[in-house]
């Protein structure tokens, strides 16, 4: 087997918080119920600075109306806290809910980051949503495009970047710390697994994504993209840990083999409807938040594919 250099190095900063050598980061949800979205603040305690990580842009899509009150929620306990935000990043371009990062980079600063796989996915809707020459399918939309094992830093914290695919091409997980930050890839393990059924989506690279994230330590801690309530669960979380996930995931524990995994995971995927902000989200979080450019009159619009029977 290869070695896998990048995952090491994520294991070896999980183990050194664990042993007392690192400082672990602070780490502040904040769950938007109606589109099931965890946004995190993670802080260094010592320094101040600060990420944020998958931001909402509230959105009303029977009225076509937005707004900004999440988004203003997380500027609030940022000032209250005395944070300075060096970074906005995006686990990937999400398919249920619109990106509040330009809002919040104007309000806080900071430079926005995505997995340099964007360009994929830019790619792929471009021609979707019969995008012109206009829309730059480069990722220049974003300050940075990561590559898998790239490292950042919140304050004093290391933070490691993993190319995580198969949800999407560009999916990226963040390990900040002890704490990973694992986007579309696992929810908690009473409910499974991300589909896998969006264009460039892919089961198989899914399973060998999570496969590769449970390497982590037991103790790491594992905080998600969504909830969405198992059956028989009355309450959102959207915090647990890798053994947790390891040991008991229903869709992806570690008795399920991969082509079980890719056989439940096609079946399952199958019977889904499109997320309900599909068209509007992936329009606005392949630019990094922003609309398509406005009419001339300063109206915007954003559109609607339709396949002919």
């Amino acid at each position: 087997m290869t070695q896998d250099i990048n995952i090491e190095k994520a294991i070896e900063q999980v183990n050194a918080v664990l042993e007392g050598k690192l400082r672990a980061p602070h780490v502040k949800t904040f769950f938007h119920e109606p589109t099931f979205t965890a946004t995190y603040v993670v802080s260094d305690d010592a320094t101040k600075r600060a990420a944020i990580i998958d931001s909402v842009w509230d959105f009303d899509q029977p009225s076509g109306r937005t707004s900004f009150e999440a988004a203003d929620e997380i500027i609030a306990y940022v000032r209250d806290q005395g944070l300075t935000i060096d970074w906005i990043l995006e686990t990937h371009a999400h398919a249920d809910h619109l990106s509040a990062a330009p809002y919040l980079q104007e309000k806080l600063g900071g430079k926005l980051a995505i997995g340099r796989e964007i360009v994929t996915v830019q790619g792929v809707f471009g021609k979707i949503f019969n995008e012109g020459t206009e829309f730059a399918r480069d990722g220049s939309q974003f300050d940075r495009l990561l590559e898998d094992g790239e490292e950042l830093m919140i304050g004093e914290i290391p933070l490691i970047a993993l190319h995580v695919p198969g949800h999407t091409p560009a999916d990226m997980a963040y390990i900040v710390g002890d704490a990973a930050f694992i986007g579309d890839t696992m929810f908690m393990p009473d409910y499974g697994s991300a589909r896998a059924d969006f264009p460039g989506g892919d089961a198989r690279k899914l399973y060998r994504s999570v496969r590769r994230l449970m390497r982590l330590p037991d103790k790491t801690r594992v905080f998600l993209c969504h909830d969405y309530k198992a059956p028989n669960r009355e309450v959102f979380v959207w915090e647990t840990t890798m053994l947790a996930e390891r040991t008991a995931n229903v869709h992806l524990h570690q008795d399920v083999t991969e082509d079980q995994f890719v056989e439940m995971r096609t079946q399952r995927d199958a019977t889904l409807e499109m997320p309900r902000l599909i068209l509007p989200s992936i329009q606005v979080n392949m630019r990094g938040g922003h609309l398509p450019p406005p009419e001339e009159d300063g109206t915007s619009y954003l559109k609607i594919p339709v396949n002919k029977l």
